[in-house]
């Protein structure tokens, strides 16, 4: 250990626990603190846990961080940090380790001299694991010696022990969500495993394993290593690996202005998308703010004044607009704030005004620099906003065109909408139904009340590969937005999605459970994420899930949703042994059931099932539907072989 690291560990004590507040609201209104009681609130978690360990990180004293999902669905996180303080706090008058575990807004990060900057939006910290937890364990390797403490829903079972002798330092959380508090606690991989490689990318030299003991194969359990040298250079190239680079190299900015720390990684592509993505203390802002203002501002006017210099915009006989600037741009903005003010509903849109001049200012000196050292990329740049200004000009006048034939024709809804009798749209709900025959099924069996059924024919437009003004050739899409009766582009924002006369808050997604079905619902969800994002971002977005198969034994018929499913139930209904006696049918599309079938199945809000579209990243997501939709075939081919359980592709 260097001494200066020594000096910072020994001032690190129980003093530079400051308490805030008590702990008793959070068991009652567990959403008011972590967002809420399901999936996203669970693995907020893990969030808060692995925050302490990277919030080490970031002051230097930890460079390793292990997360391990066991059996039981229970996690533990371990780092090799200083350890969380064990001494005696002196106005709590028990041990450090229980004031952070048993006091909301107690810790480290709320005194300036040990942490500069800490990765804890609101600060509720462990010790709002510790509450919504049935068992909790902390183990502290400090100073030589190991301590520990358990908890059960937050109730210490006995005051901080010593039990040992150690030459490891860090800390060790394991912890069990408490069943009766969530509604689902089972973990889901993925999420945990997108999420530490954004905190491996963000924290470059971090290195973070997570491993799964719920699934083993061949005795090993499945297990994940994210590291990144290269940071935010590296996090730009993984999020456009699956898209065409137009620049060789992403543009990497790293600048302290007035106390702040910028980092910025931008690359440009082929692509017609802007992909944003930023991060305050190395935690999500997903609405943006006034770092990301900063950025916009800097990179329109830089790139502007480049361009007005070097005489390519002279013929250009359009406006161009910031968007034009942004058209097929990936970039992530990361910047450290000692003291953090957020806005917005999901208080994740950053409000400092200072943080605007710093990225502004550390942006256009780099870029401008840039720029003037590399013209022949430069030129590529903008020559790409120039493309994309023509392109927002046209899209302008196929929006406008369309909207005037509606205007003129009376504005009437499309010819294949059967709407509901209700006009409220909290209550409306719309099926966008895979095809003709389940469009017609739909039709009869719905409740005419509030649903309504809009069938889609063939494949929608791929929009990850196309401008936008070729939306407005597309029947069906225009179909789509009609019947919505939401505006792409508004007076002030041409990306701007206008919802004043959204006519339903639920819309559900329904095809066919096959490889067409599959597609033609990707399709349609990436027109949401690219087009309406904010219809998604407002929960109106759901898929329907249809039955696979029915089985039928006399007057025994039962309905099946996976092959699981439909060989636990083949064998309940065949008690005597004659498997065979169990008649099943594989419904290889929704035509084939009648009205009845549908309404039982899948549209009755009584006994359907019907997942809500979220997105938990948009890093991840922007990632994904360009993997997926795109024009590289190789990730596309990877994802398939490493997701698909029954596909087999022929080499």
């Amino acid at each position: 250990m260097s001494e200066e690291k020594a000096k910072n560990s020994a001032d690190y004590s129980a003093d530079n626990i400051q308490v805030l507040e008590g702990l008793e609201a959070v068991r009652k209104r567990p959403a008011m603190y972590i967002g809420d009681i399901g999936v996203k609130g669970l693995h907020h978690l893990i969030w808060e846990v692995v925050d302490n360990s990277i919030d080490e990180a970031l002051a230097g004293h930890c460079d390793t961080i292990h997360v391990t999902v066991h059996e039981d669905n229970s996690v533990t996180v371990e780092d090799n940090g200083r350890g969380i303080p064990t001494d005696m706090h002196h106005k709590e008058k028990k041990s450090a380790l229980e004031v952070v575990l048993t006091v909301l807004h107690a810790g480290g990060k709320f005194d300036k001299d040990t942490y500069k900057v800490s990765g804890g939006l609101h600060g509720v910290g462990v010790s709002c694991v510790n509450a919504l937890s049935s068992d909790l364990k902390a183990t502290v390797y400090r100073n030589g010696v190991i301590f520990e403490q358990e908890f059960k829903i937050g109730v210490p079972q006995y005051p901080a022990r010593q039990i040992g002798p150690t030459d490891k330092r860090g800390t060790t959380i394991h912890f069990k969500p408490d069943a009766s508090i969530f509604v689902i606690t089972e973990f889901k991989y993925e999420t945990i495993a997108n999420r530490l490689r954004e905190m491996s990318f963000l924290n470059a030299g971090i290195r973070i394993t997570l491993t799964d003991l719920r699934e083993i194969e061949d005795g090993t359990p499945k297990r994940d290593e994210f590291f990144s040298e290269g940071g935010l250079v590296e996090f730009v190239q993984y999020l456009d690996e699956t898209r065409e680079k137009i620049i060789d190299h992403p543009i990497y900015i790293e600048s302290d202005q007035n106390g702040v720390p910028v980092q910025v990684a931008m690359n440009y592509n082929s692509s017609y998308s802007e992909n944003v993505v930023s991060y305050v203390n190395t935690i999500n802002t997903y609405e943006g703010g006034s770092h990301v203002t900063g950025f916009r501002r800097a990179l329109t006017r830089t790139l502007k004044s480049y361009a007005d210099k070097s005489g390519m915009l002279d013929k250009l006989k359009l406006e161009v607009s910031g968007d034009d600037f942004r058209e097929g741009l990936t970039a992530v903005i990361s910047v450290k704030v000692q003291e953090p003010q957020f806005e917005g509903q999901t208080k994740t849109k950053l409000g400092n005004s200072d943080v605007i001049g710093a990225v502004d200012s550390a942006v256009s000196e780099t870029l401008q620099s840039w720029l003037e050292e590399h013209p022949k990329e430069a030129k590529i740049i903008v020559g790409k906003v120039i493309l994309a200004a023509q392109a927002r000009h046209a899209a302008r006048k196929a929006r406008e065109m369309v909207q005037r034939k509606n205007v003129l024709g009376g504005g009437g809804l499309p010819g294949k909408l059967a709407d509901c009798a209700n006009s409220d749209p909290t209550v409306c709900e719309l099926y966008l139904v895979e095809g003709d025959s389940a469009g017609g099924s739909a039709k009869q069996g719905r409740d005419r009340d509030f649903q309504a059924i809009l069938p889609l024919k063939g494949k929608i437009l791929n929009v990850e590969k196309a401008h936008e003004h070729k939306i407005y050739d597309n029947e069906e899409i225009k179909n789509i937005l009609t019947a919505l009766g939401v505006k792409l582009g508004t007076a002030n924002d041409d990306k701007e999605l206008d919802m004043t006369g959204l006519r339903y808050h639920k819309i559900i997604i329904m095809t066919d459970a096959d490889i067409d079905g599959s597609h033609i619902r990707t399709l349609i969800l990436t027109l949401f994420f690219r087009y309406m994002r904010a219809l998604i971002e407002n929960g109106y977005v759901y898929i329907a899930l249809p039955p696979l198969y029915l089985l039928k034994r006399g007057k025994d018929e039962r309905y099946c949703w996976t092959e699981e499913e439909r060989k636990l139930m083949t064998a309940d209904m065949a008690k005597d042994g004659k498997i065979d006696s169990v008649g099943i049918q594989r419904y290889k599309g929704l035509g084939e059931m009648n009205p009845e079938q549908l309404w039982t199945t899948t549209m009755d809000p009584n006994v359907r099932t019907i997942k809500q579209v979220n997105i938990e990243s948009a890093a991840e997501a922007d990632h994904l539907f360009s993997m997926l939709m795109g024009d590289e075939v190789a990730p596309r081919r990877d994802f398939i072989e490493k997701n698909a359980k029954y596909a087999k592709i022929d080499t």
